[in-house]
């Protein structure tokens, strides 16, 4: 069994990824580890994520996204692109501080599946991560690349949702 950094993704079109992320980041928090979580397309600041992690010793959640992606051709999507550039440094930055034992990347896959940071550069930041860090990548269409690359991959499938019949986020379920 090896014991160097590991890598999982939580992918699919199904409710629950950035919630199995923020259960990982809960786990690691109760065992004292140090955590970050960068959240590379929401801009809400009053989530529930946000109000709870902010009052767990160890773990810092920062929103770096602007909300939905408009399309490439809209004049807005190069506010999207830079935003996801800025969170992309600050995870580069994350990584080889050294300081942290998990870094949750949120919708890292929707950035990538929306060509707003290339996934090159993303796949040698995982290469280079050192050997204790654990780190998570959730959001829609995660590339096979990284699928490949990932230790543990979890597909969340969507079977029904609430929305789709005119039921609106609710604080405490989606918020």
């Amino acid at each position: 069994m090896r014991k160097n950094r590991r890598l999982l993704v939580f992918t699919g079109d199904g409710k629950g990824k950035t919630t199995a992320a923020l259960g990982m980041v809960l786990r690691a928090a109760g065992h004292g580890q140090s955590v970050k979580m960068i959240q590379f397309i929401k801009a809400d600041s009053k989530t529930g994520e946000l109000a709870a992690c902010q009052r767990l010793p160890g773990v810092e959640i920062v929103q770096m996204g602007r909300g939905f992606i408009p399309p490439p051709t809209s004049s807005k999507f190069a506010v999207h692109r830079d935003a996801a550039e800025h969170a992309f440094a600050a995870a580069v930055e994350a990584v080889t501080s050294d300081k942290y034992d998990l870094i949750v990347l949120d919708e890292i896959c929707v950035a990538l599946a929306h060509g707003l940071i290339a996934e090159d550069n993303v796949l040698e930041m995982i290469q280079s991560a050192p050997e204790k860090l654990c780190l998570v990548l959730t959001g829609r269409g995660a590339s096979q690349r990284l699928i490949e690359e990932a230790d543990t991959v979890t597909e969340m499938k969507c079977v029904k949702h609430a929305l789709n019949a005119g039921v609106w986020a609710q604080t405490g379920v989606e918020l």
